[in-house]
């Protein structure tokens, strides 16, 4: 969102950005980004949020920290609807609200994210080199995140619900061939065990027997789905996916005209700031095109 206003407003257009809270979105959720390009020792996730909403209004685009609550999309001009009571109007209009990875719902989870639980270990794998991690799911996001730890961390136990995993069957054979991945089928994460503010272990639950074992481990990394934020969209008439997800391409454009979604909240294969940034530009660009001779 942040890098359509820089773009948008570069472009010289009347460009207003709405956060319900502050910058940065899911970015603010990790302590370090160690993959955003440009940093040598890693970015911090606060401040280059506040440096890219201050490049975007060095170009002219406000920001107005204030929930967008209704959005009328097929009038025109398009209307927004804050939770002030203030009401804008717009002749395009770039979704991007995002999306939250969903919550496994064991205890204390919200106080130890990001003090060894993560929900992306490509974003969070390279903290816990050399030390015994924890998986749980069973899709190909699980699987991918398994073998990529795997290359970084000592252990890395799989943990699924099921008695077969849900991933695609060309990874298989990968998985089965890391000797540092242990796989717990029909098992489920109870919990975590907590020391010094941050997670030493995780309780592991056998479904058939129900037996718990407490593990060794300083990492749980949830990979069991996200949570795209398009409540909001529903009602409007805007193509959404059967997970929620906003349909659109590399440039944007939505099912309705003057529409574009940039980020995690459109149908995309990686959901990194770095692929949100490009999505940001691209879909500013096909703003400013619609704009300029639709």
């Amino acid at each position: 969102g942040m890098t359509a206003a820089l773009y948008a407003g570069r472009a010289g257009l009347s460009t207003v950005s709405f956060e319900r809270m502050g910058p940065g979105g899911q970015m603010t959720t990790t302590d370090a980004l160690d993959n955003y390009p440009g940093f040598a020792e890693g970015a911090e996730p606060f401040a280059l949020s506040f440096a890219m909403s201050a490049q975007a209004a060095r170009f002219g685009a406000q920001a107005k920290t204030d929930e967008v609550v209704g959005l009328d999309l097929a009038s025109t001009p398009k209307r927004i609807v804050t939770a002030s009571g203030e009401e804008y109007a717009a002749d395009a209009v770039i979704l991007a609200m995002g999306a939250a990875p969903r919550p496994l719902g064991i205890p204390h989870e919200d106080e130890l994210r990001g003090k060894g639980i993560s929900y992306c270990a490509t974003c969070d794998g390279g903290f816990f080199k050399d030390k015994v991690a924890v998986v749980v799911g069973g899709g190909n996001t699980a699987v991918e995140d398994a073998m990529y730890l795997a290359n970084i961390c000592t252990e890395v136990h799989l943990v699924h619900r099921r008695d077969t995993l849900r991933a695609d069957a060309i990874y298989a054979k990968p998985l089965d061939e890391l000797k540092n991945v242990t796989k717990h089928m029909s098992a489920a994460v109870d919990g975590v065990r907590e020391e010094d503010g941050r997670v030493a272990g995780v309780l592991i639950r056998d479904l058939a027997t129900g037996k718990v074992t407490d593990l060794d481990a300083s990492a749980l990394f949830v990979a069991v789905g996200s949570l795209p934020k398009s409540d909001i969209l529903r009602d409007t008439g805007i193509e959404l996916d059967e997970r929620g997800y906003v349909v659109a391409g590399e440039d944007g454009k939505t099912s309705i005209p003057g529409v574009f979604a940039a980020g995690d909240v459109r149908t995309k294969q990686l959901l990194q700031v770095a692929t949100a940034v490009g999505d940001g530009a691209n879909a500013a660009a096909s703003a400013f095109e619609f704009l300029s001779f639709e």
